[in-house]
Parts: C-alpha cells; sequence; structure tokens
C-alpha cells in the first residue's frame, strides 16, 4: 500500500510516541502549524475547525475527541480537518493540567468541596472503563455488577470535569481562533503571491524561448538567400 509504514511500530513504540513524538513536542506543533495553514480552505472555515479541535480537547470526551471535535466543526461550518489536527492541543503532557482544572472548577461550580490532583483523575478514567467493562461482561456470566464506584465517578470526576471544561475550552478556542486565522490569511496571501510569481516567471520563460526560437528561424531564412 502507498500510505503504510515501511517498518510498522511496535506496541512500545506507539506509547512511547505517544507521550514523546519523534523529533520532540515542538516539531511536532510546528508540523501540525505547517500542515493546518496549508489546507485548501477558506482562512475563517479554517479557523473554526481549529476552535473546535481546541475546545474538544477540554472536554473528557476520551476515545471520541476526533468525533466530537469534526461534529462542533460541522455545526460551524468550519473545516472537519482542520479540527481533527487541533486535538492535537490536548495530548499526554496537557491533558493533566487540563482534568485538575477542570474537575476543580467543575465540582466548586457543583458546590462540592476538595480538591483532586491530575494523577488521581487519569488514574480514575481508567479504574471506571476497567469497572465498565467487568460490568458489561458480568450480563452474560454469573459475576455481579458492581456500579457504586462508577456513581461516584461519574457524579464526582466526569460531570464536574465535563462542566469546568466548557468554559476554559471555549476561552482556549477564541484565542486559538484569533491566533490562527491571520495566520492562516497571511499564509495563503503569501502562497498566492509566490504561486502567481512562479506562473509569471514561467510565462516570461516561455516568451524569451519562443522569441530565441524565432530570431534563429528568421537568420535561418536570411542566410538561405542568394
Amino acid at each position: 500500500m502507498v500510505f503504510k509504514r515501511r517498518n510498522p511500530r511496535t506496541v512500545k513504540q506507539w506509547v512511547v510516541e505517544s507521550f514523546y513524538p519523534r523529533g520532540g513536542w515542538t516539531r511536532a506543533a510546528y508540523y501540525m502549524k505547517h500542515r493546518v495553514t496549508r489546507l485548501p480552505d477558506e482562512p475563517h472555515r479554517i479557523a473554526r475547525g481549529v476552535f473546535a479541535g481546541v475546545f474538544i480537547s477540554f472536554t473528557p470526551l476520551f476515545g471520541f475527541h476526533f468525533l466530537g471535535a469534526a461534529l462542533v466543526a460541522w455545526v460551524l461550518r468550519g473545516n472537519i480537518l482542520a479540527a481533527l489536527m487541533a486535538t492535537f492541543v490536548g495530548n499526554p503532557i496537557t491533558f493533566p493540567l487540563i482534568a485538575a482544572s477542570s474537575v476543580e472548577l467543575g465540582n466548586w461550580m457543583m458546590g462540592h468541596g476538595g480538591s483532586m490532583p491530575a494523577m488521581e483523575i487519569v488514574s480514575s478514567f481508567g479504574q471506571a472503563g476497567a469497572e465498565l467493562w467487568a460490568n458489561v461482561t458480568a450480563i452474560f456470566t454469573d459475576e455481579v455488577a458492581h456500579w457504586g464506584r462508577l456513581q461516584k465517578f461519574f457524579f464526582y470526576v466526569y460531570v464536574p470535569y465535563f462542566l469546568g471544561g466548557v468554559g476554559p475550552g471555549i476561552i482556549a478556542g477564541i484565542i486559538g481562533y484569533y491566533l490562527s486565522l491571520p495566520l492562516i490569511a497571511a499564509y495563503q496571501k503569501l502562497r498566492k503571491k509566490r504561486l502567481r510569481d512562479r506562473a509569471e516567471k514561467l510565462r516570461a520563460h516561455a516568451a524569451a524561448r519562443l522569441r530565441a526560437a524565432e530570431g534563429a528561424s528568421g537568420d535561418d531564412g536570411r542566410g538561405g538567400k542568394p
């Protein structure tokens, strides 16, 4: 296949590169910026897609960020591919910070006291996923399903995360929109100018070759007269 990796990544490489991309996060961020600015669409539509991707990264919809970003971009009539790329804002480095601040803000909004460390929030998602799977499989076995811990997770982690992430997500999305819009517009303007200049050079080169060919033809004709 054309787009298949020549050397497929192992599971270990996939995990490592999920936390630290090859070339580092700075290079990965530059690559994503480069890809977003080169998208063939109107600047405001691409910027709306950036808003959608950044916003959805502040929600606890883990495993559905791509789908959520595409849906928000579609509602806003933004560029869906830009939205998918902008979910890069949510990564293993930023997720603990986003989770801790969102859960704390959400618990404050719901009147819950106390705070929860970032790593405890991250681990609670893994435990909730494992317990949900165990409860689903219990339907087909003799095991007893336990929903108490999932209920506590839902009301003290998931819902606060969602409520607390909406406001910061909108703010971060707006910042992403207004930062990316002039950058994309300037890049597209510069790219159009470069393409126009290249086309003019090609036309000038072709005209020069044509004049040279006509001049050579005229010289041959004069030289052949008696």
